[in-house]
């Protein structure tokens, strides 16, 4: 209890800094659009936007109220044209500062947080003081009123949760078509040095045996033979690249097998843990396969490992993989090791990856994507929490009451001048109050029915929406 009189005391008190800085920035924000001082609009907003960071923060933490981030993502920095200049609206610039601020200015102006936090900012001391008395006589209740407030005026709108997630997607695909293109980069790299290479040995070779033939059988002999074993070590790397692409052993019998072939071929000796119920969809078992061989090849080329163990498990609807290996440890995405070309490829997929690897090792890689696997296999429950549940059995057990004989009921009793007052509560009243209390009974009962009908389906509907896309953070 008096953690949570601390806590309304420092509210009411930064309520004290929220009106100095309502007064500042005030200020400040009149000075850039009234008088054209348009240098003061950035920090002013930042000024601002920290406040209220700030009060998402003590909200989260005192009073229970998540409240997201809802700026809109910050713009790219500019970029140069083919001849080295920056263009913004119809004027070129040698350097990129102008068109940043421009692009800076543009963001801050248009997102509707900023003008929603300037209007917190104004509104919440007046709120605090109104507030007050609840704080103080019930501090939980109170601070519980008081996050709803604030997740009204600084939760994320409906356009910057949109323009949140298309911003996420753009970066999400962006990754995916470096990814793509760094992987057929590879294959034409395999293929031009490899396959190519061989293949044009094979012509010449053919072409030395077609002078030799009539001249000289026997060297003509053994080069055909050379050509022969020349063309199968071409089939085994066209095998190879093939498998690079999309495994054959995948395709057909799916990641726990694929994962047990890649652990046999590998020179480590690796233990295989898979725990999945079903199959996950294709693009899925893709990027968790060529993910493992990686990890498997720079344990062995890199790691100077001997052992290694891959556990593949599910989390809900999330796919987990974990891959230790007891090498010399040390590894580093930004070294190069082919940890980065990993993230790109589970970043289509919302993936993250972790890397604990400390120097003398072992190195333990663990990665998760989340709700990519169906929930109906996944072991997740789809029923309501307990709290829901019973309040949908109380509306339903108690919304017959007002509906019909404290209002439908009562009414036809008024109507028709039956002088029977029974037990209904609006016929006892004074005549002026009983057309109004019949009035509200029956909107009070329509109202519980809605809800008993609303609270469900909101529940269906949200389920829904966390499936289908996932909620990512933004700036």
């Amino acid at each position: 209890m008096l953690r949570r009189y601390g806590r309304v005391l420092a509210l009411l008190a930064l309520a004290v800094v929220q009106a100095a800085m309502a007064g500042l920035t005030g200020v400040m924000l009149l000075l850039s659009f009234a008088l054209g001082m348009v240098f003061l609009f950035p920090p002013q907003v930042m000024m601002v936007r920290e406040l209220a960071e700030l009060n998402r923060k003590l909200v989260r933490e005192w009073a229970g109220v998540g409240i997201d981030r809802p700026y809109l993502p910050p713009p790219p920095p500019p970029v140069p044209q083919a001849d080295g200049m920056y263009r913004s609206e119809r004027t070129l610039y040698k350097s990129p500062r102008v068109p940043a601020w421009n692009n800076r200015w543009k963001w801050l102006v248009s997102d509707p947080a900023t003008w929603r936090d300037e209007a917190w900012l104004l509104l919440d001391p007046l709120v605090k003081v109104v507030l007050a008395p609840l704080l103080l006589l019930l501090p939980g209740r109170g601070l519980r009123v008081y996050g709803l407030w604030s997740k009204k005026l600084l939760d994320p709108t409906a356009a910057s949760r949109l323009a949140g997630q298309v911003s996420h997607l753009q970066r999400t695909r962006n990754l995916a078509a470096d990814s793509q293109a760094a992987e057929m980069r590879r294959i034409e790299r395999d293929l031009h040095d490899g396959t190519q290479a061989r293949l044009v040995a094979i012509g010449m070779t053919l072409g030395a045996v077609e002078q030799l033939v009539e001249s000289d059988p026997k060297a003509a002999k053994a080069l055909l033979a050379k050509a022969r074993d020349a063309s199968s070590e071409t089939l085994t790397e066209l095998r190879r690249v093939i498998r690079g692409i999309h495994p054959p052993v995948l395709a057909e019998r799916g990641l726990a097998d694929a994962v047990r072939a890649l652990a046999m071929d590998s020179p480590l000796d690796v233990t295989v843990e898979v725990n999945l119920p079903h199959r996950p969809e294709a693009p899925v078992e893709a990027a968790v396969y060529f993910a493992v061989s990686e990890l498997l090849s720079n344990a062995a080329r890199h790691g100077d490992a001997r052992t290694a163990a891959v556990d593949i498990s599910t989390n809900g609807a999330n796919l987990r993989v974990t891959v230790t290996d007891d090498g010399m440890g040390g590894a580093d995405p930004a070294k190069g090791s082919g940890l980065t070309g990993i993230e790109r490829r589970l970043a289509a997929f919302d993936g993250v990856l972790a890397v604990h690897s400390p120097p003398g090792g072992p190195t333990t890689v663990s990665m998760e994507l989340p709700k990519v696997l169906p929930t109906s296999w996944t072991g997740a429950s789809s029923r309501m929490p307990r709290w829901k549940t019973a309040t949908v059995v109380l509306l339903w057990a108690t919304a017959w009451c007002p509906t019909f004989p404290q209002g439908i009921v009562a009414g036809i009793f008024k109507i028709f001048g039956i002088e029977e007052k029974t037990w209904f509560l609006a016929l006892h009243l004074p005549e002026p109050w009983q057309w109004p209390t019949i009035t509200g009974m029956i909107l009070v009962g329509v109202l519980m029915h809605v809800m008993a009908i609303r609270i469900p389906a909101s529940h269906d509907r949200d389920k829904f929406m966390a499936e289908a896309s996932p909620t990512k953070p933004w700036c």
